[in-house]
């Protein structure tokens, strides 16, 4: 359990939430594990399928404290929220934000800066870490590149020239992705993105870790009352959570395309977790997709220093938190909103 940004998060899965007098309580197993004044909170997270009492639910209305319900693995489920919350005036900014691209440039112009930085960050790790098995020379002038893109992304003020800076800074990135992958090279390689489908085991990999990622954005936002369709970089599209795709843009090259080169050499999976189709499609077999899942939630639960915040959380929280801080930019709290920089 974590109270961050006067929020209450609460991650022990067979935890119950009640209340005593002014207080939240949270039991584990008729123990209690927890007490926490309702004044000094906003909103309190529940990882748990155990729920909370209906009286902490009515006290939490009354107030004006969100009392947002999740699974274990981060799903969202259901919202309790009074009536003086007007998470309704929230996305009626985030609507008005959208609609006018000056607005939503200087939004995504930060979820852009974030994405370069960790990106150029990944790099910068295999150089530190791996300086007698990879191209050393190779990767410095592509995280030389990554650093000259985030400076033109910060003066970026069009969003038709940040996503083309995306787009170059991308190609950047993973034209020397293949040389982070330091094992089993026959089976694991990588000559550039493709999907739907992918066309090989390391894109089947990372198509796969960017759908969870998805999905812990999109639950993420909706925790804190933001559209999850209405994005400021990738616009309205029929059935398409435009801004989960926005806030994982920063969070691809540290949570999810390291997972990925993690799970490749620590031998984590081989070429018995992937299936070919006749149209040259590769799949994740039934076994690879647990073993990914497993691993997933296993990250989940490492522990990391929020470099804006400094505080130790779990990578778990990271999409939540990076959501309130959205959230509290569009409200006006805070004067810009700031990218997860990873260290």
């Amino acid at each position: 359990m974590k109270v961050l940004l006067n929020t209450l998060f609460v991650t022990i899965e067979d935890a119950y939430a009640s209340l005593d007098g002014e207080n939240i309580v949270i039991k584990r197993k008729e123990e209690t594990v927890a007490r926490f004044p309702l004044h000094i909170l906003e909103a309190v997270y529940m990882f748990t399928y155990a729920g909370a009492s209906p009286s902490l639910m009515g006290k939490c209305a009354d107030y004006g404290i969100d009392l947002v319900f999740c699974s274990p693995t981060g799903r969202f489920l259901a919202r309790t929220s009074g009536i003086s919350r007007g998470n309704v005036l929230l996305r009626r900014t985030q609507y008005r934000l959208a609609d006018s691209e000056e607005q939503s440039c200087k939004i995504a112009r930060n979820f852009i800066f974030g994405k370069i930085r960790n990106s150029r960050q990944v790099i910068e790790r295999a150089r530190r870490d791996h300086p007698l098995v990879v191209d050393v020379e190779k990767l410095a002038k592509a995280s030389a590149y990554l650093k000259a893109q985030m400076e033109e992304v910060l003066e970026s003020s069009e969003l038709e020239k940040l996503r083309g800076l995306e787009g170059n800074s991308a190609s950047s990135y993973f034209a020397v992705f293949d040389d982070l992958i330091l094992t089993a090279k026959d089976d694991f390689y990588f000559h550039g993105r493709n999907r739907r489908p992918p066309l090989d085991n390391v894109n089947a990999l990372l198509s796969y870790a960017y759908t969870m990622l998805s999905s812990s954005c999109a639950s993420a936002l909706e925790t804190v009352g933001l559209d999850s369709y209405v994005g400021f970089m990738h616009r309205d599209r029929p059935g398409r959570t435009s801004l989960a795709q926005d806030l994982m843009e920063e969070l691809r090259p540290c949570m999810a395309d390291r997972f990925v080169l993690t799970l490749i050499n620590n031998k984590v999976v081989d070429k018995k977790d992937f299936l070919r189709q006749e149209n040259g499609a590769v799949l994740l077999t039934d076994d690879g997709r647990k073993k990914l899942q497993k691993e997933w939630q296993a990250k989940k639960k490492e522990k990391i220093i929020h470099p804006y915040l400094k505080e130790k959380m779990e990578w778990g929280l990271v999409p939540y938190i990076q959501a309130t801080l959205l959230a509290r930019h569009i409200r006006g709290d805070l004067d810009g909103y700031p990218p997860f920089l990873w260290r």
